[in-house]
């Protein structure tokens, strides 16, 4: 798997490359801004591109929009957006118009290596992947008559890890439950918020991200 990264501070930007190395994905290119990347994208056709959401020359949303723009001209090309803060309306941009080959992470996260390659694998295979605490926070927005309160509490871990790109088997391994019991709790789920079992990792990721927007 192919991958391109975007990141101004030379440190995380080699440490990304290294960590990515390792694990045997081939780095195709290291930028240091936006356009850069663009122009990486446009010339090497990555399979992902992992991109700093703040960066130069005015530190605020460059890479999110470098992000979102890669996704409509390059739909090929997954994107990976790390910031530094829990930003709901910027993941929220990103995931605007669709979840297929997008995710949005804290770098803190990167710290959990098997969890960011296993991220970064799910968005170059179309996937998608939303940190947990981005979750956690959507969900705290929510008024306290908000169908949510509907969910028991296995139905919220559930969905918490549905937002996060998880399949079934990977519910099912980590809840220590099987397939079955996670297809029961996707289905009661999805009847208590009222929007469409949609099949495919992306686009239930997108159905909770649309509903927790509404």
């Amino acid at each position: 798997m192919r991958v391109a990264i975007a990141e101004d501070s030379v440190l995380l930007r080699e440490g990304l490359a290294g960590l990515l190395r390792d694990a045997g994905f081939d780095v195709v290119a290291r930028c240091g801004d936006a356009d850069e990347l663009r122009k990486a994208v446009a010339a090497l056709a990555p399979d992902v591109a992992v991109v700093d959401i703040r960066m130069p020359p005015t530190h605020t949303d460059e890479g999110l929009r470098a992000a979102v723009e890669i996704r409509a001209t390059y739909p090929s090309t997954g994107v990976l957006v790390l910031s530094q803060h829990i930003e709901p309306a910027l993941a929220m941009t990103l995931f605007a118009d669709s979840a297929d080959g997008v995710g949005y992470l804290l770098k803190d996260r990167v710290s959990d290596v098997a969890e960011f390659l296993a991220a970064v694998r799910r968005i170059g295979a179309g996937g998608a992947a939303v940190d947990p605490l981005i979750f956690s926070a959507l969900v705290s927005r929510r008024g306290p008559s908000d169908p949510l309160g509907a969910l028991t509490p296995r139905e919220r871990e559930v969905l918490e890890l549905m937002a996060t790109g998880h399949s079934n088997q990977g519910i099912a391994d980590r809840l220590f439950i099987t397939v079955r019991a996670v297809e029961k709790y996707v289905s009661s789920i999805f009847g208590k918020l009222g929007i469409p079992a949609t099949g495919g990792e992306s686009r239930r990721v997108l159905a909770v991200l649309l509903y927790l927007r509404s």
